[in-house]
This record gives C-alpha cells, sequence and structure tokens, in this order.
C-alpha cells in the first residue's frame, strides 16, 4: 500500500552507484590476482610504463657509459702503445649514439599497448650494437705485453662493462643477454682458437658473470614490477576511498535534509496534535465524570472513559516522541540547578504509589543518608526516575516487588538502581529494548505495551549530563536498570571560612 511517498529514486542511486563500485573493485581485484599469477607477474599495461621508466633511466644515465669508453680506450692505448684502441673507442662511442638516438625517438613518440613491442625489440637490438662493441674488445690482443696482466686487464673491463651496463638496463627484459651475448660468442672464439688457460678462465668467469647477472636483473625487474603493482593498487584504493567518501557525504546530507524534514514535520503536527487532544481529553473527562448531568446509557459512559484514556496515550506518545527527537537534534537545553537525588526519587515513588498498589506491589526503597546535592536538571532527572519506574510497575507481576536503591558509585558519583521481580528480559534481546520504538518480547505479549522510546530517552538524558546507563536482565529472574550521573555532577561542601584567623585591616595615616 502506497503511502504518497516515492524513495525508490533515492535507493535506486545509492544501490546503483554501489553496484557500480562493487563491480569496477571486482575487476579491480581479479586483473590483480591474474597478474599476480600469472608467469612473469606484468600485464601490458605496466610493460608499458616500465618501458617508459626504461628509457627515462637510459635519458638520465647518457654521459655514464661514454666516459667509461674513454677511461678504457686512453687506458688501454697508454699502456699497450697500440693506436687500435683509439679506433675502438671511436667505434664504442659511435654505437651509443646510435643508441641513445634511438631512445630519445622513442621518448618523443607515444607508446602504447599495440607499439610497445616493436619499441622493446628496437631497444634489444641497440643493446645488440653496443654488444658487438665489447664483442671487438674481448677479441683485441696485445703481442708486446705480458699475457697474463693483459688476459686481467680485458676481464676486468668486461666485467665493469656487464656490471653497469647490467644496472642500467634493468628495467628492459633480456637486455643483458642480448648486450653481452656476442661478446661470450667472441671469448669462446678466441680461447678455442689459442686453448689458452688464461683465456678459457677468462671465458667461463665472464659466462658466469653474466649469468649471475641475469638473474639479478630479473629479480630487479621483477621486484620493480611488484612495487608498480602496489603503487597502481595503492591508487586504485585511494580512487575507490575517494568515492566511498563521496557516497558518504552524499548519503550523510540526504540523512540531514531526512532529519530536518523531520524536525519541521514534527514541530508542525504537535501544535496540530495537541489542540484537537486537549479537547478531546477535555469532554471525555465532562462526560466520564458526568459533571453536565448523568449520561442515560451506561455504555456512553464507558466509551467516554476509554476515549480519556486513549487520548492520554496518545498525548505521551507525542511528548516522548517530541523529547527524542529534540535530544537527537540538539535542541534539548539542560536547565541545571542544585538539585537532590533522594528527594526525586522519594516523589517519584509517591506519584507512581498508587499504580503499584492498584497491582499489589511493594516498593521497598534503601538509601545511603546525607547525599550531597547535584548540578543537574531536575525535571529531567524526574522524567529518569519515572521511566524507570513506571516500566518496573509495568512488567511486574501481581504481589510483585520493586527495589530502589540510591547512594554513591566507586568512582565518587551517585547513581539510582530500580530492580523489580518481574519476567525479565533475554539476553538477545537487551540491545532491541535499548533501541527507539524497540520491545521485547515479553512487552509485545504484555497487555500493558508501551511506545518504546522511555529507555531511549533515559540514555540520551544522561549522556546530556555526562551519566551511564545499565542494563541487567536475565529471563524468569527479574530486571534491574542503574542511572549512573558522574563524580563532576556532585557539588561537595566548602569547609567553614569562620575558622580562618581574620587580618586586621591596616589604619590609614594622613599627612
Amino acid at each position: 500500500m502506497s503511502n504518497g511517498v516515492d524513495t525508490s529514486a533515492d535507493k535506486n542511486v545509492l544501490d546503483l552507484t554501489r553496484n557500480i563500485r562493487n563491480r569496477s573493485t571486482n575487476r579491480a581485484v581479479r586483473s590483480t590476482r591474474e597478474r599476480l599469477q600469472s608467469g612473469q607477474g606484468t600485464s601490458p599495461a605496466f610493460d608499458v610504463e616500465i618501458l617508459a621508466m626504461h628509457i627515462a633511466a637510459c635519458l638520465q644515465g647518457a654521459a655514464v657509459i661514454p666516459i667509461i669508453i674513454l677511461l678504457i680506450a686512453a687506458s688501454g692505448a697508454y699502456f699497450t702503445s697500440q693506436p687500435h684502441f683509439i679506433v675502438w673507442g671511436l667505434f664504442a662511442l659511435s654505437m651509443h649514439a646510435i643508441g641513445i638516438m634511438i631512445v630519445k625517438r622513442a621518448s618523443k613518440s607515444e607508446i602504447t599497448l599495440e607499439t610497445q613491442g616493436n619499441w622493446r625489440r628496437i631497444l634489444l637490438l641497440s643493446q645488440v650494437a653496443m654488444g658487438m662493441s665489447w664483442a671487438i674488445f674481448a677479441l683485441q690482443d696485445c703481442d708486446t705485453c705480458n699475457p697474463t696482466a693483459f688476459t686481467f686487464y680485458k676481464g676486468a673491463v668486461l666485467l665493469v662493462a656487464l656490471s653497469i651496463t647490467a644496472m642500467a638496463s634493468m628495467l628492459l627484459r633480456q637486455a643483458v643477454l642480448f648486450g653481452f651475448l656476442p661478446t661470450v660468442i667472441a671469448l669462446t672464439f678466441s680461447s678455442s682458437r689459442s686453448l689458452d688457460m688464461l683465456d678459457l678462465g677468462l671465458t667461463a668467469v665472464f659466462t658466469t658473470a653474466l649469468i649471475f647477472f641475469i638473474y639479478i636483473t630479473n629479480r630487479l625487474h621483477q621486484a620493480n614490477l611488484k612495487l608498480l603493482s602496489f603503487q597502481t593498487e595503492k591508487d586504485d584504493l585511494i580512487a575507490e576511498l575517494e568515492v566511498a567518501k563521496s557516497l558518504s557525504d552524499e548519503a550523510r546530507r540526504r540523512a540531514e535534509e531526512a532529519n530536518m524534514a523531520k524536525s519541521r514535520f514534527l514541530a508542525s503536527m504537535s501544535h496540530e496534535l495537541r489542540t484537537p487532544l486537549n479537547a478531546i481529553l477535555g469532554f471525555s473527562e465532562v462526560m466520564a465524570t458526568e459533571v453536565l448531568g448523568p449520561l442515560s446509557n451506561p455504555l456512553y459512559k464507558e466509551y467516554a472513559g476509554d476515549i480519556h484514556r486513549s487520548g492520554s496515550h496518545l498525548l505521551e506518545l507525542i511528548n516522548e516522541i517530541l523529547d527524542l527527537s529534540r535530544i537527537e537534534a540538539g535542541k534539548y537545553e539542560l536547565s541545571e540547578e542544585s538539585v537532590s537525588l533522594l528527594e526525586i526519587a522519594e516523589d517519584c515513588i509517591g506519584m507512581i504509589q498508587l499504580r503499584a498498589k492498584s497491582k499489589n506491589i511493594r516498593i521497598e526503597q534503601q538509601f545511603e543518608s546525607n547525599l550531597p546535592s547535584l548540578w543537574a536538571d531536575e525535571k529531567a532527572i524526574r522524567q529518569v526516575i519515572l521511566n524507570l519506574l513506571s516500566n518496573a510497575v509495568k512488567f511486574t507481576p501481581q504481589g510483585g516487588e520493586i527495589m530502589v536503591k540510591a547512594g554513591w558509585t566507586a568512582g565518587g558519583g551517585q547513581y539510582i538502581s530500580i530492580r523489580d521481580n518481574g519476567p525479565g528480559i533475554p539476553e538477545n534481546e537487551i540491545p532491541v529494548v535499548l533501541s527507539a520504538f524497540g520491545q521485547g518480547s515479553i512487552a509485545i505479549k504484555s497487555a500493558e505495551q508501551g511506545t518504546g522510546l522511555g529507555l531511549p530517552i533515559v540514555q540520551a538524558i544522561l549522556a546530556k549530563h555526562g551519566g551511564e546507563f545499565k542494563l541487567k536482565s536475565k529471563l524468569r529472574e527479574g530486571t534491574e536498570v542503574i542511572a549512573i550521573l558522574p563524580p563532576s555532577r556532585v557539588l561537595e561542601s566548602l569547609p567553614a571560612v569562620s575558622e580562618v584567623k581574620a587580618v586586621e585591616p591596616r589604619r590609614r595615616q594622613f599627612a
């Protein structure tokens, strides 16, 4: 049955947005899982980004290799007194310059998923071209030099070149293998021809170093991929958090608008409901008490009493709803003054005594003497105690007993406890009872059903005073409710000032 208010649009907005967000999140999680479970642990999108990072690193370290080549060529020409090392240096610088030109061209062009494979092959070919220069260096020989010293010199140069190239091109997969495979071939060819133990040892050492650096660069490449993956996931999570925050802000704005609409509705309806209710209560009371004369039919008098009781119940419900709305809206202001908890409790017991006697319920009280006053709102504290006593009387069976205690807490505050021997509340229903309009199974089956707002109002009033509310109950063992006020609300008495010795007034002297 429609009530004239269509909220499907708002629900659809939130639900559709949440579904879209969940779908995008599931896609991101699925792609991440597939990427991490794949053989290479990467994706084409990551290949593009890794290739761009390699290009940027090559441009930044473009001057390192030429310096190394110049040092090698100059030292080789100086120690061997042979000019072919200078020729080799010019050739190596030319190969390096060609590689840098290819890298610059790649940096100026837009690398996409379709073109990244071609650019990767071109960059690997440039590594092969640079590797040819190191292969030519490996074939160099010196007739006038000490063979052992020259072999150690050549091995040291090749190992330095291998390590520098491995560090510079670790972001490009298989760059070390393509770059120094010609060198391994040249060393193998040279050692197979000479069959010298030094050449064979140099070939074995360099090949082992190449395999080791290939393994290291692959591990570093995988580590960079994982870091890039974590960065991407972090960015995705940040985006998801921003979306969730925007949805939360939108939901909060809608809730605030709904709360304002509810407050305006209650403010306008309070007058519209109370005015006819006062007339109904007044006229029904006049008819029930037969002020203007007896009624011809006794049923009319009974009906008038029913109308008065129903109107009183409705007025009580309206007052409780308005109180709870004002507390939730933060418009419930405390009118604080010095009050006595014991006096308020005794007054409330006297007010509820008539209802208790009608059910033959005995109310016992146990108050600690000489409790100091509290700084609190008397009307609010009275409402708290009356609500708790009314619930105790309502759910205590005929001939039951209610114990009311008041005294000090362990922390220096004051409390009031109300315990009955009624049917109790199941433990799983306590959160329901403490919520607005919540009622337990015992209350639903009871003939005296309430509005379900008494305990939430009690909690809100005590929270407004900085206090605490506790409810202890077990099925078929009764219920105990405790309202606690903090020590900051207790007014301590100050010592008398008459015990302090008065200071004699200082006599004035006039010239």
